[in-house]
């Protein structure tokens, strides 16, 4: 199936942690950084979730935030660190994208942020993922 999510990883699932409602999956992706999902426990149990799952880590690219390194005391526990290959700006808006271990990640965010972090190819940045905002398919 094609989808208009840029960013998709493949991965193995190392931990799930079920609660009542919502669970915390953690999975390995193929570049060998961590990324951590909370999807719900009903997904988990349609999917089939469990350590050693081949999944993929799906991530839309406007919910990735950039920043020029790693960000202590921030509930954000997805940091991937990485290089920016390109950026392409527009009236308002810009896409950014990043080489990282095992891959490539966009993040769409505005033209002013851009200019004001100073991205440009070669900048290392740490691209900033909620769990949230990671989705769950079965490889």
């Amino acid at each position: 199936m094609s989808m208009s999510i840029r960013n998709q990883f493949p991965g193995t699932v190392t931990a799930v942690a079920v609660g009542e409602a919502m669970a915390s999956v953690k999975v390995r992706l193929a570049g060998g950084q961590d990324i951590t999902a909370a999807i719900t426990t009903d997904a988990v149990k349609d999917l089939g979730l469990a350590a050693g799952s081949a999944v993929k880590a799906l991530v839309k690219s406007t919910e990735v935030a950039l920043a020029t390194g790693p960000v202590d005391g921030i509930s954000i526990r997805n940091q991937i660190a990485g290089t920016v290959a390109d950026v392409t700006t527009g009236g308002a808006m810009g896409s950014v994208k990043v080489t990282v271990e095992g891959g490539e990640l966009t993040a769409a965010i505005t033209k002013d942020a851009i200019e004001a972090l100073g991205l440009a190819s070669g900048t290392s940045v740490v691209a900033l993922i909620k769990s949230t905002e990671v989705s769950l398919a079965a490889a």
